[in-house]
């Protein structure tokens, strides 16, 4: 009965979404009030409808409704009850469920807390979530319906995924798609400008905390993703430019370019096609991002689907909101006219490179991950782009981005001059070089990119030190520093964030070991100055697999450091091997081990990796989210949206 309840809300919901999409458009475009006001509660229902169909989904999960496709697929009874819950959106049905829930908490959030808005605008904002509501909704029901019954329901079910019952896998998706679809209130407020033919000051001011927070969402999401490769796969690595992975990468890098535009748009009333543009771009990429996964046209460890037919119900969908977004736009590119100017010296002009460099980079990323397909689809060759194309390719590009961090926060609105903005910084660049050069003194023959990344760690770090402490006045006052605005704090905490992050992912690619043995037991063996020594190995039968366990002591000059206990699993269910690395986390290092097969002449295969300043990188993730955060506590954004309130709407055309 629930789940039929279910379903039902979902048909609803349905309706609803239609009634929000055109009856607010068009109370708009004729000036009626009534009509402008349905798009609330329309959202507030649509909103309360799907949550009740997640809710019954997840129900039929916790309590293993067999009777229901979608849980004999992706569930057992034996599962433990984290991933009974997580199996809810571990598919690709309760996935696209999730998806379309957070379209609708978003749309009913901008419906609750939006009363600032002129009429005409909001009800214009909530019209294009609801139609963006619609399409996904249509493609659920008609293409991926959750609530299918089996006529002869089974005893037990065929088990989720392996590789998806871990707790970082458990909040990875729905943090990723609270980012992926937090671009859409981005996209959304876009076109509603883009109709109403304004985009100012207050439109900057407006659509900047919807972009930072779905930012800091992709950050936590990519974070968590990340983290879950790099203990879980059993291959060491955090990062691997994986389809899936650059589908979350490509919108992270043009929200971070979308965010910072926002603010010239705000601040100088500048930049407002690009703004406009990015906007548009930033939820586009999301939609590639989903046609990535589920499409099946290229192959991932973690897609969802491989079916062609949903990936051409996507693709319609991705044209029919990119294309007339766009067409949209070059019908309205005269009435976006800046009115600051800046020179070429200034805060603008960094915020434009800064734009610049992102948007290359996602299309370097874009280009990577989509040639293959080309290759194969018009010139009949099967290519594999891996991480050498990536590392060399978009390097670069965060490379000069480091670069340029410090000197632009430093720079004056308008018009400036390198000198004195490179003048509280000096001493900062050449602590930064001295720290690059002891990285290059440490290593012995190995690349740059150890020392590049320590000199730009230490570069933004250190710069954004010296840009919060620069905005206490020309002498350091340490009581004004606490009165600061937050968003002056996020953005020292976001930018020393990044610049901690790059050090991680430089020191770990650049000076990490490897060894790969027939380990003995009772016999030591030394790795990177530490010495290891396999116990035993024993196994465990675990809730629902069966598991291969070595115990391993690690110790150095004779002292004990840890006891370590990789795992071997097997999943009797679903019939697939997992791999579970058991790591000694240190913020100077990590000391990774894998246990594989036992050999024939005795002993058993151990692969031990040092990996420094591997927690770096999650550590400056972490710093960019609380940056990101910090900056949406700013009170400007909650005061300054107001000063707009009694403000006429603009007549219908």
């Amino acid at each position: 009965m629930i789940t039929e309840l279910g379903h039902f809300a979902l048909v609803l919901a349905f309706v609803v979404a239609i009634i929000q999409a055109v009856v607010p458009m068009i109370g708009a475009w004729r000036g009626h009030a009534g009509w402008m006001a349905m798009a609330q509660p329309a959202a507030s229902a649509q909103f309360y409808l799907i949550a009740v169909a997640f809710g019954a989904l997840m129900y039929a999960f916790i309590v293993s409704d067999f009777s229901l496709r979608l849980v004999v697929l992706n569930s057992h009874s034996a599962k433990p009850m984290l991933y009974k819950i997580s199996g809810t959106w571990g598919n690709h049905e309760g996935s696209m469920l999730l998806w379309v829930l957070i379209v609708a908490l978003f749309g009913a959030m901008a419906a609750w807390f939006g009363d600032n808005l002129p009429p005409s605008l909001r009800a214009r904002v909530l019209a294009v979530q609801g139609a963006i509501g619609v399409a996904f909704l249509a493609f659920i029901l008609f293409t991926s319906n959750p609530f299918l019954r089996l006529a002869v329901p089974p005893f037990d079910g065929q088990d989720l995924n392996p590789l998806l019952q871990d707790p970082g896998l458990a909040f990875h998706p729905p943090f990723l798609y609270l980012g992926y679809v937090g671009l859409s209130m981005a996209f959304s407020f876009a076109v509603a400008a883009l109709i109403e033919g304004r985009v100012d000051a207050a439109w900057g001011r407006w659509v900047r905390p919807w972009t930072l927070a779905a930012w800091v969402f992709l950050t936590i999401g990519i974070a968590l993703g990340s983290w879950w490769a790099y203990y879980e796969l059993g291959w060491g690595g955090f990062w691997f430019w994986d389809p899936v992975e650059n589908a979350s990468f490509m919108p992270w890098l043009l929200a971070a370019a979308l965010v910072h535009s926002a603010i010239v748009v705000e601040k100088r009333e500048s930049l407002k096609s690009w703004t406009i543009l990015l906007a548009i771009l930033a939820f586009g990429f999301s939609l590639i991002g989903t046609f990535i996964v589920r499409s099946g046209l290229l192959t991932s460890v973690h897609a969802f689907a491989n079916d062609p037919e949903r990936g051409v119900f996507i693709l319609m969908i991705m044209g029919f909101f990119m294309g007339g977004a766009l067409i949209l736009f070059a019908f309205r590119a005269s009435a976006m006219e800046a009115r600051g100017v800046f020179g070429m010296l200034s805060r603008e002009s960094a915020l434009v490179a800064n734009n610049a460099l992102l948007a290359v980079s996602c299309f370097v990323v874009f280009v990577g991950t989509m040639w293959p397909l080309v290759a194969e689809m018009f010139f009949d060759r099967k290519l594999s782009v891996g991480p050498p194309f990536f590392n060399m390719a978009f390097t670069p590009f965060m490379v000069v981005l480091g670069l340029i961090l410090p000197i632009g926060a430093m720079m004056p609105w308008k018009r400036g001059q390198l000198t004195r903005a490179m003048r509280p910084l000096r001493y900062v660049f050449v602590l930064a070089l001295a720290f690059g050069g002891l990285a290059w003194a440490m290593q012995t023959g190995r690349s740059l990119i150890g020392p590049m990344g320590a000199f730009l760690g230490a570069w933004l770090v250190m710069g954004a030190a010296v840009d919060i402490a620069s905005r206490t006045g020309q002498r350091f006052n340490a009581a004004r520093l606490f009165r600061l605005p937050r968003a002056d704090w996020g953005k020292a905490v976001a930018h020393g964030g990044l610049g901690i992050t790059m050090l991680g992912v430089a020191g770990l690619t650049s000076w990490q070991s490897e060894d790969i043995r027939v380990a003995q037991i009772g016999e030591p063996f030394e790795v990177g100055g530490y010495t290891l020594t396999l116990d035993g190995v024993e196994d465990v039968e675990g809730p629902n697999f069966l598991a291969t366990v070595g115990t391993l002591t690690l110790a150095k000059d004779g002292r004990f450091i840890a006891t370590l206990k990789p795992e071997k699993r097997i999943y009797p269910v679903a019939q697939m091997p997992t791999t579970e690395a058991a790591i000694d986390y240190n913020l100077a290092r990590d000391v990774y081990v894998v246990i594989g097969d036992a050999q024939v002449n005795g002993g058993w295969a151990v692969r031990t990796y040092i990996k420094p300043l591997t927690n770096w990188i999650w550590i400056g993730c972490a710093l960019m989210s609380l940056g990101g955060l910090l900056s949406l506590t700013d009170r400007r954004f909650r005061v300054a949206v107001g000063a707009r309130k009694t403000a006429k709407p603009v007549p219908a055309e």
